[in-house]
């Protein structure tokens, strides 16, 4: 057995069904580590096959491809450089395994198969794998390495199972999606495994953007008494190296000058700027479309979408109304001025005339309501989605989690769209996030530094400005209000009576209750957007649209 060991923790940012593309990441990893005396390069869950790969995996092309492709790096390795750590699909025995494969010396030297597969929230995985029985720990340069995938860590079985068979080292591979709440969790947790085992480890997670989900990276190592030794920057890719001593039959890690800590509003906003940096560049739009109103929401997303793609890749087009005031037209005109992204204006009202004469036979002795608010709403999506149809921009909806909880959007108007950034993100902390990038810009932002919006666009009541004098709160309770109950009924499943118990008043938690179960259809026709919570609208929640289920206790 060696007496010392240089371990590279290489953050991949993979693309689903890109499989020579990853494995070109991968390689490119391989050499970096290479160069900085690595002996082992540790990459991610799946990150051969991008994660998650859903019912792609099941297709036996991309199964054949995978295998062709892992061979052939595999062979690689013959070279005397690195070993390398994947996390691949693996078929054996006619059965199909989310896999961890050494890959060392010219070929597929060992395997350990994912034992616990997670099937909550999004995780589908009992879907699509099956569950490894409890593996032996993976011998490289003579030391035993326990070896586990993501979930293997969250349960003490697998730990248990390794340690007792002699590992010495314990790595996690994995596909660990972005939650507001989830780093300090998983730290919490790999002491947990450390406690039970003595064992020192290594957690290496992925980075980057797909579809809903973004994963941070923030890679680590902590040592046997559970200190951090090594940590990875958050939201980029790297290549960061571990170097180890053995004493005696334990390892130790030399400590690393660790990557600062960020604070929670600078990592939701990070989060934002991946998860809509890498849905529009892995899916090859050229650039973004936002309907900017001089409104909080879509100033917000237009800063998102410029610090994630650059000014030049980003056209706002404010489209006013009678009822568009004479400070949206002069906040807008301010945002895009102050982002550097072109701002084209489309008057909706010739829309509103003509659709006013079209349905006036139909509409006759009726009074105007709603209906013709939602009209003109449609006008602008029709208008948005006309502009992407010509120059093939992705059109990004700029709606909130607090609105789209209680369905105060508008299908197949400012609902229209084919990414919604802040989808997952609460009102007030749309507020919190807008007063951080004005006084912050995120490391590898392609924004300006300064302000990126005026104060007034932050202060001011919000609008929808689709009759004299409205505000949000017209129709809505003050989002303070609003977005603690509607955190206790959708994050923590609370009941109406418990949440009144916290001091709401009963009658508006019913109400907003019921607000909540009517716009389960809209949600159901929402676009995809960025997951930040435990409980986000997609796969983590899923409520049947027909529910006559009501309880206020």
């Amino acid at each position: 057995m060696t007496d010392t060991l240089a371990i590279a923790l290489a953050q991949i940012n993979p693309t689903v069904g890109d499989v020579e593309g990853n494995v070109e990441r991968i390689r490119q990893a391989r050499d970096e580590a290479a160069a900085q005396g690595a002996e082992l390069v540790v990459c991610g869950e799946l990150a051969a096959a991008g994660y998650p790969p859903e019912d792609l995996v099941l297709k036996e092309a991309f199964q054949d491809r995978l295998e062709e492709c892992v061979l052939g790096f595999a062979a690689e390795t013959g070279d005397g450089g690195p070993g390398v750590l994947i996390g691949a699909p693996w078929r054996q025995d006619g059965q199909l395994f989310n896999a961890a494969l050494l890959l060392d010396a010219g070929a597929v030297s060992a395997a350990a198969f994912k034992v616990e597969l997670p099937n909550y929230g999004v995780f589908d995985e009992r879907r699509v794998f099956s569950a490894g029985s409890r593996p032996a720990p993976l011998i490289f340069r003579g030391v035993p390495l326990g070896v586990m995938v993501c979930e293997d860590m969250w349960l003490p079985d697998v730990t248990r199972h390794l340690t007792d068979a002699g590992a010495r080292i314990l790595i996690v591979i994995n596909g660990s999606p972005f939650e507001r709440d989830k780093t300090g969790r998983r730290s919490d947790l790999a002491r947990e495994r450390i406690g039970e085992s003595g064992l020192p480890l290594i957690y290496v997670n992925l980075v980057g953007g797909q579809d809903e989900l973004v994963f941070d990276g923030a890679s680590f190592v902590l040592g046997a008494d559970g200190g951090r030794r090594v940590q990875a920057r958050p939201w980029e890719t790297q290549v960061v190296l571990s170097r180890w001593r053995r004493d005696g039959d334990d390892w130790t890690c030399d400590a690393a000058s660790p990557a600062p800590d960020a604070d929670e509003t600078e990592t939701v906003y990070r989060a934002l700027v991946t998860g809509l940096r890498d849905y529009v560049a892995k899916n090859g739009f050229p650039g973004v479309l936002i309907g900017l109103s001089g409104g909080i929401d879509s100033a917000l997303t237009a800063a998102v979408a410029v610090d994630a793609l650059g000014p030049e890749r980003v056209r706002c087009v404010m489209m006013p109304s009678p009822y568009t005031s004479t400070d949206s037209l002069d906040d807008a005109a301010a945002v895009a001025g102050l982002l550097g992204a072109d701002l084209d204006s489309i008057d909706i009202g010739p829309a509103m005339t003509a659709f006013d004469e079209m349905l006036e036979p139909a509409f006759a002795g009726q009074a105007a309501d709603a209906t013709e608010e939602n009209i003109q709403a449609r006008a602008r999506g029709v208008t948005l989605m006309a502009l992407s149809n010509k120059f093939g921009s992705l059109v990004v909806s700029t709606g909130n989690k607090s609105e789209m909880s209680v369905g105060y959007a508008t299908l197949y108007g400012d609902m229209c769209g084919g990414f919604s950034v802040l989808k997952d993100v609460y009102k007030m902390m749309v507020f919190a996030l807008a007063r951080w990038r004005n006084a912050m810009r995120p490391t590898g932002a392609l924004g300006p530094d300064g302000p990126v919006m005026p104060e007034r666009v932050i202060t001011k009541p919000p609008s929808a400005e689709l009759k004299p004098d409205q505000t949000d709160q017209d129709t809505l309770p003050p989002y303070d209000v609003l977005d603690a109950i509607l955190e206790g009924l959708i994050e923590d499943e609370m009941s109406a009576g418990q949440i009144a118990a916290k001091g709401h008043d009963p009658a508006l938690v019913e109400r907003v209750w019921r607000m909540v179960d009517r716009a389960e259809y809209k949600r159901r026709q929402a676009p995809p957007g960025v997951k930040i919570t435990a409980r986000a609208f997609g796969r983590d929640r899923r409520y049947p649209i027909t529910n006559r289920f009501r309880a206020g206790g």
